[in-house]
């Protein structure tokens, strides 16, 4: 039997545990920034040059469609 591959599903994200720290999300960013081609260098400083909000809503930005964050 012949199967078709699935879609690998999105990766899901607690905010309000430890993958919520902001270290964590900006290592998760950096990674799937390289797997993606992006600049990972200029996410990183878009997330670090504000509060902890704008950090998320930058990586939400970059990675909302690939990764579901819960709050």
């Amino acid at each position: 039997m012949i199967k078709k591959k699935s879609k690998q599903s999105q990766i899901e994200m607690d905010l309000t545990g430890p993958e919520g720290n902001a270290f964590v999300l900006i290592g998760t960013a950096m990674k799937l920034a390289r797997q993606f081609g992006y600049d990972d260098e200029m996410i990183k400083e878009q997330m670090t040059s504000g509060n902890y909000e704008e950090l998320v809503q930058t990586f939400d930005k970059y990675f909302g469609e690939h990764v579901i964050l819960y709050r």
